[in-house]
């Protein structure tokens, strides 16, 4: 059977997602709203999506007896974040439906990969050069030169697994202090903004995307995301076209974030992208018709795309563990505010506990208001 001619999944099924963090629970809220029943594996007992799933088994993502049972419940699987085994969605997938694929996750799961994938289908990302040993690192500097950006290929996510460059010697010695596994050096860019672009796929190629995200960074890890980004429409439909021409080019089935720097001369260069819903697209979940919650789970069925239209201008802020315990009286007192926390136990530094939205009838009304709670939460 085909991709274009698999049956819709519908409500009254079963869904099962390996990953069972934040992403996992907002899904399972989505999907449980449609009316299909979740089936969540993580190794962790407390995980948030484990906690609100209709059945939580409870088991490392390689173990054979737990991805049998959840494939024998559920008719289709999905994952939550991308550094699961890519070897149990392709061994999933001989028993029931899966998506994203094994290889949109690999694709995904390794920087240098997804640059050439990217390169592949017309997008631009920043220059970079690979290092594999030390012998590799003089003809990086000389290609590359500083200041750049030293990034691992794998297993790096907010800020993890980075290093800034000016010099040689510096290269060398975060090569070293990174155990010298593979590594792109990356040009840094004289950045303007950076955006993400979210995007919907089914299995019958039918594609949506959603309002640019204007997204600013603190410590490596997202703090805000601004929606619609304040662009020029032509370069927010050169994103758009660009992301949605990646998911084409890999055939891929599910929510896509593409990430990108917009330069200070205005050049449009790829990032990266996440095969899985995105925390700069957690504004869907009050902003859009549609979520990328749900979307997901219309995706994974093989159903028509939501609609995508942006209802509001929209601020979304992350609450990370730094500030715990927030002022909830404080935050709740802004009528605008849409609180989202994510029933994690523990708050640690760079911990992401929660989010919150602000809806404004102008972005920049939004902005202020989303200013002032999160100061507000820091006192």
């Amino acid at each position: 059977m085909t991709k274009s001619n698999l049956p819709e999944i519908l409500p009254g099924a079963t869904l099962g997602v390996l990953g069972g963090g934040q992403l996992g629970r907002m899904f399972c809220v989505a999907a449980r709203t449609l009316g299909y029943r979740v089936i969540v594996v993580d190794p962790d007992e407390g995980s948030p999506a484990g906690r609100i799933a209709d059945e939580h088994i409870r088991a490392d993502y390689l173990d054979e007896a737990a991805l049998d049972i959840l494939a024998s419940r559920c008719d289709a699987v999905t994952t939550e974040f991308e550094n699961v085994p890519a070897q149990s969605l392709r061994y999933l997938a001989q028993k029931t439906r899966v998506s994203p694929s094994a290889e949109a996750l690999e694709i995904a799961q390794n920087r240098h990969r997804e640059k050439q994938y990217a390169l592949k289908a017309g997008l631009s990302p920043a220059p970079y050069h690979l290092i594999q040993s030390d012998a590799d690192i003089d003809e990086a500097i000389k290609q590359i030169g500083v200041p750049s950006i030293l990034k691992s290929t794998t297993l790096g996510y907010d800020g993890k697994g980075q290093a800034v460059i000016n010099s040689a010697d510096e290269l060398r010695a975060a090569f070293a202090s990174m155990n010298r596994v593979e590594c792109v050096l990356e040009k840094r860019i004289d950045l303007a903004l950076e955006v993400s672009v979210i995007v919907a796929r089914n299995g019958r190629g039918e594609a949506v995307s959603y309002p640019i995200a204007e997204n600013e960074h603190r410590n490596g890890i997202l703090h805000q995301s601004a929606v619609p980004a304040r662009i020029e429409e032509s370069l927010a439909d050169k994103a758009r076209q660009q992301a949605l021409a990646l998911a084409e080019s890999m055939d891929y089935v599910g929510i896509l974030a593409v990430e990108f720097f917009i330069s200070t001369g205005g050049e449009l260069l790829f990032n990266e992208m996440a095969p899985r819903p995105h925390n700069s697209g957690h504004y869907t979940k009050d902003a859009c018709v549609t979520s990328q919650f749900e979307q997901q789970a219309r995706m994974m069925c093989g159903l028509k795309p939501g609609d995508t239209r942006l209802i509001s201008p929209v601020v979304m802020i992350n609450m990370l563990g730094d500030l715990w315990d927030p002022d909830w009286s404080a935050l709740l007192s802004h009528p605008e505010i849409k609180l989202h926390l994510y029933g994690k136990t523990e708050a640690r530094p760079g911990r992401k506990m929660g989010h919150f939205n602000v809806l404004a009838e102008r972005l920049e009304d939004a902005i202020d208001i989303a200013r002032t709670a999160f100061q507000q939460l820091e006192k």
